[in-house]
């Protein structure tokens, strides 16, 4: 009889890694995330260099076992800890495994599969028929008769016009012919012919049509038929496939390390959730580490086998949560874990004003203004204060700051306020200063940097100068010290260019920012930029506000 309880599935760790191994510099090189349901907070559980180390051992297993050869999909391993302080591993695969729900030595499906077998059994077979079904129809011989015909009949039919086209204007030189060479009857009988002649013509092509018509109206009912009950299929095989993934969704229970236990359909609370969810491999781990006593530390997940049918996923190569399947009960899987929960205290933003229109905060360097595109970049300035202030539900970023610069942003809490102060923006209104530190000495005192930036879509995100493309961009400067080969300065931006200080700096002043890691070869350390002091007008009480902060550098 198969061993599926914990003791076949709790690897140890020496089985993946040696002792020497466990000793090298263990980096986080990908978070998992998920913003918890509960709590708002973002959630976090790492990808290291050592839970890869542990992949790369199970890919070789793979390859060393032709068992696994005849399937390719997502698998995936996770560094836990038992009730015992005990590290070890275990593993899993996404979907089933020909056809198997459960595999000795690996996690188990998550409940609920089991419930749904016969309704799973009846909707495949019922759906491979519609499958088959649908084949046939698209592939019956009428439609290449149809086909043939059309084009056969459209040949002659451009014969015919060629023909008659010709025969017209054969007509119309006799008609004027005749006109000039005869008189009374003689011209009337000709005319006579010549209209006889035309009406010859016309009854042809009217002939061809009701052939035509007559000979493809049959088989064309026929090609239609088909095409309904094509459509009519495929409109019960959504059906049977929505029917079942309901069922699915109401069967599968998901639990967290909070202890919480719910349902697929609970978890997502959409109308629609995409097939698979909950089958991958991270879900499995997580649910099955929640409901055995085992503490999560890091997890990886790839790819074995043959390139996936789309080409977006290569055997032995690493990928993050599937955004469609994975990433909506991401939060929930990690709700209650204590390890990698990080906590977006509003503490760790220094509020410098706030009322009950807008908030100035200070920055700190290598925090997004914004979110960015994936959970991965979700950690912003905006989305802190979001998820910390009571009344922070519609809070938005007015202007960005790169991520590697510090200093003030403003945010407002409505659209209004929003549209009010990004007016004073494009009316160049709002007055920064910001001041830098530059590698090598400026040899001005002061001056105006005016050159063009543009972004080439072929070195993103870098910027760079360009009088054909780029956009008016002028920059105010003033040194503020000069001291070892290094100009500490001040900066007056006219324009908002992406990174137009770093450009300016790097190519203007033949000076680049130090710590710039894109416009410097030497780049050590973090960018020393810093939005200093900012002025605009309050959008309400109209008052004139002026914001400065310390440059931590």
């Amino acid at each position: 009889m198969t061993d599926f309880s914990l003791k076949t599935i709790f690897h140890p760790l020496a089985d993946f890694v040696t002792k020497e191994e466990l000793w090298i510099l263990n980096t986080v090189t990908y978070w998992y995330e998920g913003i918890s349901p509960q709590t708002g907070e973002l959630l976090r559980l790492p990808r290291t260099t050592l839970v890869e180390k542990v992949a790369y051992k199970l890919m070789d297993n793979l390859a060393n076992n032709n068992f696994y050869s005849s399937e390719s999909k997502m698998y995936g391993v996770l560094l836990v800890e038992n009730l015992q302080g005990e590290k070890g591993i275990i593993k899993a695969f996404s979907g089933l495994w020909q056809g198997n729900e459960h595999l000795q030595g690996w996690a188990t499906q998550i409940p609920g599969r089991n419930k749904l077998i016969l309704a799973e059994k009846y909707t495949l077979e019922k759906l491979d028929t519609i499958k088959q079904e649908i084949i046939s129809l698209q592939t019956l011989a009428v439609r290449n008769e149809y086909q043939e015909l059309v084009t056969a009949f459209e040949h002659k039919w451009q014969n015919i016009k060629t023909l008659h086209r010709q025969n017209k204007q054969q007509r119309n030189q006799q008609r004027e012919f005749f006109k000039h060479s005869l008189k009374g009857a003689d011209l009337q009988v000709k005319l006579a012919q010549l209209e006889q002649e035309s009406r010859q013509d016309d009854w042809q092509q009217r002939k061809f049509k009701r052939l035509r018509q007559d000979t493809l109206q049959p088989l064309l009912d026929a090609v239609t038929g088909a095409d309904n009950k094509i459509q009519a299929l495929k409109k019960e095989r959504k059906n049977l496939s929505r029917q079942l993934q309901l069922q699915m969704e109401g069967a599968y229970s998901l639990t967290n390390f909070a202890g919480e236990t719910l349902t697929l359909s609970e978890v997502v609370n959409k109308s629609f959730i995409p097939t698979g969810t909950g089958d991958c491999s991270a879900p499995k781990l997580l649910h099955y580490s929640a409901t055995n006593g085992l503490k999560p530390l890091a997890m990886a997940e790839f790819w074995w086998g043959k390139t996936s049918p789309n080409g977006e996923k290569k055997s032995g190569e690493f990928y993050p949560a599937c955004m469609e399947r994975c990433q909506p009960i991401m939060g929930f899987l990690l709700s209650g874990l204590s390890t990698g929960i990080i906590s977006h205290n509003i503490d760790q933003l220094e509020i410098i004003y706030e009322d009950e229109y807008l908030i100035i905060v200070n920055k700190p360097h290598g925090l997004l203004s914004v979110p960015g595109r994936g959970i991965e970049k979700f950690d912003s300035a905006e989305s802190r204060l979001k998820t910390s202030l009571k009344d922070g539900k519609n809070i938005k970023a007015v202007h960005r700051l790169d991520q590697d610069t510090s200093g003030l942003l403003i945010l407002v809490k409505s659209n209004n306020i929003y549209t009010e102060i990004a007016q004073q923006f494009a009316k160049k209104e709002v007055k920064k200063i910001y001041e830098a530190i530059l590698i090598g000495m400026v040899k001005d005192d002061e001056g105006v940097i005016n050159l063009p930036l543009w972004g080439n879509p072929e070195k993103r995100p870098s910027q760079q100068v360009n009088y054909d493309h780029g956009k008016p961009s002028i920059t105010h400067y003033r040194v503020l010290k000069r001291e070892k080969n290094q100009t500490r300065i001040e900066f007056l931006p006219i324009t908002g260019r992406t990174h137009q200080l770093r450009v300016h700096s790097a190519t203007g002043l033949n000076c680049p920012i130090k710590g710039d890691n894109l416009y410097n070869d030497n780049h050590d350390g973090r960018l020393c930029l810093h939005a200093r002091k900012i002025t605009f007008c309050h959008p309400v009480t109209k008052e004139k506000l002026l914001f400065t902060t310390m440059t931590p550098f």
